[in-house]
């Protein structure tokens, strides 16, 4: 039981301070809200190696933490939706055995940014911004790779 609580100490304190460094990025550098998502390597990591449960608490938690120490009751909103959306398609992608963890976090990336998307566009009342959603895919995917990449190392890597 305390190893538990020391991974999900670590693994949120982890996406704590990745969420942080990600804040330092200005937001222009690509274009608004394109993210490389480092915090999500945390529940990659922890859907590889601790499961569905882990990485959900792991999730909720960090969501939670980052909205209160960096942000308001929308970045909230946002981060939770784009979160719980990006661990349901990667949970049930996982549980089918026939992908990658490459092509999980891609399908989580891109999962993310449509539940942000969805939830701006019920914030401001108008589906005008599915226009973005393309630029949000390729991102997403994009994204998704890399942290999928450093995901599967880190998890080849680590001792259980």
């Amino acid at each position: 039981m305390s190893r538990r609580v020391a991974r999900y100490a670590l693994l949120i304190a982890l996406a704590m301070v990745l969420s942080w460094l990600e804040a330092m990025v200005p937001a222009s550098a690509a274009a608004p809200g394109m993210k490389l998502g480092l915090a999500n390597l945390a529940a990659v990591f922890a859907l590889c190696r601790m499961g569905v449960r882990d990485a959900a608490v792991i999730s909720l938690v960090r969501v939670v933490l980052v909205s209160i120490t960096f942000g308001n009751a929308y970045s909230f909103a946002y981060s939770f939706a784009g979160a719980a959306l990006s661990l349901a398609v990667m949970a049930l992608l996982k549980k089918t055995g026939k992908f990658s963890v490459l092509g999980v976090s891609i399908a989580g990336g891109v999962s993310h940014n449509v539940g942000q998307v969805l939830v701006a566009m019920a914030v401001l009342g108008t589906a005008r911004l599915a226009w973005y959603l393309p630029a949000l895919l390729v991102s997403g995917t994009a994204a998704g790779a890399a942290i999928g990449a450093a995901a599967g190392i880190v998890a080849s890597r680590v001792k259980a």
